[in-house]
């Protein structure tokens, strides 16, 4: 054997760098499942279904091409149940001259097989992952010409190289984001009758992988009950024209929006199929402009969801591998407490927690704004160790890959990096969800309390998070209004908050 290609379970892609000068005569795929990377956090059953079934089907089409794949199944007898003990085993019995791969996603992965292939003397050649609009030496020299990092300067960086939205160097409309337009709640009425989202019946394949999760991880949390994700490339461009017909027009304007029952709205759900590289973001962003220009979709639609594409989903990969390995023990606010038993059962009298922790153990998703100012907004309020948050979001979600959720999490959720990724801390009251949602209209709390027994937790925390933080956060001119209502309430207020805050926590990890 000439070359042995390593595919790792985001790396789906027949075009990939890796496969660039394959030759089917001389050269391999290896590809594994092990139990190692369901387990190092606990991956749950919607998650695991995703890779597994995913990676089976990548390797069906590579066959079908007539490339040797050396694949070995999650319980096969002589799994050895980790990454590099799988790679091993396949390189002492093909004996390739070198290995390749397409770059990692995940700093732990790189490592290990780093080390692999200097205690076995082979060469390991890593290719740029071409699945980005930007490299990590990109980012590098953007980062090195700016005393703080912002997502805005870098995205119009990005748009101006890429001409993207562009009329030369203007951008197109005359401004560089439409949040102004967007970001509007359902309001009282509801979101009406919305449009489905694309979801696919498990084949053959996706069946048998089921059938294994539920027996060799029945213990790891969620359902896989109404498992219906894309897994391979024909399901995955389906996903995508579905999303630009009938969800983009109004995907800006109800982008924050959340509304009990309702998991999917018009949020685009391809994150998923992007980080598994199913689809390019390329293609991804190419839509959603060509609907712009055939006046399918509004510009303040298309523009917000393209700068999740090609501003923050390559920012964060940018924060991540600048700053890693010591980025994921960062903890600036000093925060200790324990993740909260229900984050893995939903089972909490706040409508909002419940209905995206609920949601998230149903379908391994939850929007945006659920995982920012529900689930990761209380989570940062109440003092959660980062690290703990971390594993629970890299967990439950199907679309988490550590490059995309560690700084997601630790950086914007958690604000455990002190500002690195983002200006302030993202936090608010109940009122917040309030108005952006209906779930405070049927639950027990009152947003608009923060003592006494009907008070919100989310409101209650929210002012004693200013009160504990008052003297780091005075440092930040952007927190200087929400410190300056603080600093409204009377001394005898701030004791009772402290109070009420204190009791929270304790029946909280009780």
């Amino acid at each position: 054997m000439r070359n042995l290609i390593i595919v790792l379970g985001d790396q789906l892609d027949e075009k990939a760098s890796a496969f660039e000068d394959f030759d089917p005569l001389h050269d391999a795929v290896w590809m594994a499942e092990v139990d190692e990377e369901s387990t190092h956090v606990i991956s749950s059953k919607q998650r695991t279904v995703v890779f597994l079934s995913a990676m089976r089907h990548f390797a069906q089409a590579l066959r079908e091409k007539n490339w040797t794949v050396n694949y070995n199944e999650i319980d096969s007898a002589d799994n050895t149940g980790t990454l590099q003990g799988e790679l091993k085993q396949t390189i002492e019995q093909t004996q390739p001259k070198k290995l390749i791969m397409t770059a990692p996603g995940e700093w732990r992965i790189l490592q290990k097989i780093r080390e692999l292939a200097r205690s076995m003397h082979l060469e390991l050649d890593i290719r740029d992952d071409t699945h980005f609009f930007s490299t990590v030496r990109d980012f590098s020299e953007h980062a090195a010409s700016r005393k703080q990092l912002r997502l805005e300067f870098f995205y119009r960086e990005m748009r101006l190289k890429n001409g993207i939205l562009m009329d030369g160097k203007k951008p197109v409309g005359g401004a560089w984001n439409f949040d102004a337009e967007n970001r509007e709640s359902f309001g009282k009425q509801g979101p009406g009758i919305l449009p489905q989202p694309s979801r696919f019946a498990p084949d053959a394949i996706t069946k048998k992988v089921i059938e294994l999760v539920n027996r060799r991880f029945a213990s790891h949390p969620g359902s896989i009950a109404t498992f219906g994700w894309p897994v391979n490339r024909l399901q995955a461009l389906e996903a995508l024209d579905a999303f630009i017909e009938h969800r983009l027009p109004n995907f800006g304007r109800f982008e924050d929006a959340m509304w009990e029952g309702e998991a999917w709205l018009y949020h685009s759900h391809l994150s998923c199929a992007l980080n598994l590289k199913l689809l390019n973001p390329r293609e991804v962003v190419a839509a959603a402009s060509h609907a712009y220009q055939q006046g399918l979709a509004p510009l303040a639609s298309v523009e917000g969801f393209i700068r999740q594409i090609l501003g923050w989903r390559e920012f964060v990969r940018g924060i991540y591998w600048s700053q890693m390995p010591s980025y994921i023990d960062r903890n600036e606010m000093k925060a200790t407490a324990p993740l909260p038993s229900f984050y893995w059962t939903g089972a909490t009298d706040m409508a909002c927690m419940r209905d995206a922790i609920q949601q998230t153990l149903q379908h391994g998703y939850a929007h945006h704004i659920q995982r920012l100012m529900v689930t990761g907004l209380y989570a940062l309020l109440l003092g959660v160790k980062p690290k703990e948050v971390h594993a629970w979001y890299l967990g439950v979600y199907v679309d988490a890959v550590e490059w995309v959720e560690l700084p997601n999490t630790l950086g914007m959720s958690q604000y455990a990096d002190g500002g690195l990724m983002s200006s302030k801390p993202y936090i608010a009251s109940g009122k917040y969800i309030d108005r952006m949602s209906n779930h405070c209209k049927g639950c027990r709390f009152d947003p608009a309390q923060s003592t006494g027994e009907t008070s919100c937790p989310f409101t209650t925390l929210y002012w004693d998070y200013l009160n504990r933080h008052a003297d780091q956060l005075a440092k930040n001119p952007r927190m200087l209004m929400q410190l300056k209502n603080l600093n409204r309430l009377t001394s005898t207020q701030r004791e009772l908050i402290t109070s009420q805050a204190k009791s929270l926590k304790e029946s909280v990890h009780a």
